[in-house]
């Protein structure tokens, strides 16, 4: 297993800090456009180059309110707490392969990196089957699918998808444990933006 130490106030679930400040920065990015992110999918496990091509469709971006809830419910009562909040939060978007349909995101954030660009943090709870559900094999605890892309100010970005992944809060450290041992790289990502329906 892989696990991450991501520091809490900068990536995911981040526990919004309650001021002006904090509150206007939140509201004007979940005021965003809706965007379309593609990228080809790099399976690092088996060094498979460009197997497949990937969609991410931000139809909104997470309100201040939802950051707040899903960070507090992660601190307070845990990932399986964590994990109910998030089923029961309206999506955010969906992502897909081209020949496949789409599965609901729960969460989407983006914030200025220090390159100039954008950092984008995007989440959902993980498919899982009914053989899982009824056997639940060691992949069963790690119900969380984590992407994070980074967009510079030009051209293509790139980022990583963790899509069986267990999360967990350790004091101001949110913990990453991956059921394979890398995730999926996400390279020449491409963003869109699309019209607000």
């Amino acid at each position: 297993m892989q696990r991450i130490h991501i520091p809490f106030a900068v990536r995911v679930l981040t526990v919004v800090v309650a001021s002006t400040m904090a509150f206007s920065v939140a509201a004007a990015q979940s005021n965003q456009p809706p965007e379309r992110f593609t990228a080809f999918t790099v399976s690092l496990n088996t060094g498979a180059a460009g197997a497949s091509v990937i969609e991410i469709d931000v139809k909104r971006w997470s309100s201040q309110a939802e950051q707040e809830k899903l960070a507090q419910t992660l601190v307070k009562s845990g990932p399986e707490a964590l994990l109910e909040v998030l089923r029961d939060m309206q999506p955010v978007g969906t992502i897909r392969t081209p020949d496949s349909l789409g599965y609901d995101l729960r969460f989407a954030h983006q914030e200025p990196a220090e390159d100039g660009g954008r950092r984008i943090i995007i989440g959902t709870d993980r498919p899982i089957s009914f053989w899982e559900a009824v056997n639940r094999p060691r992949s069963f605890d790690y119900p969380f699918t984590v992407i994070e892309i980074h967009m510079p100010k030009e051209g293509p970005g790139q980022g990583k998808a963790s899509i069986a992944t267990r999360i967990t809060a350790m004091g101001k450290t949110i913990s990453l444990e991956n059921f394979a041992t890398t995730p999926v790289q996400l390279n020449q990502v491409k963003s869109e933006m699309r019209p607000r329906p």
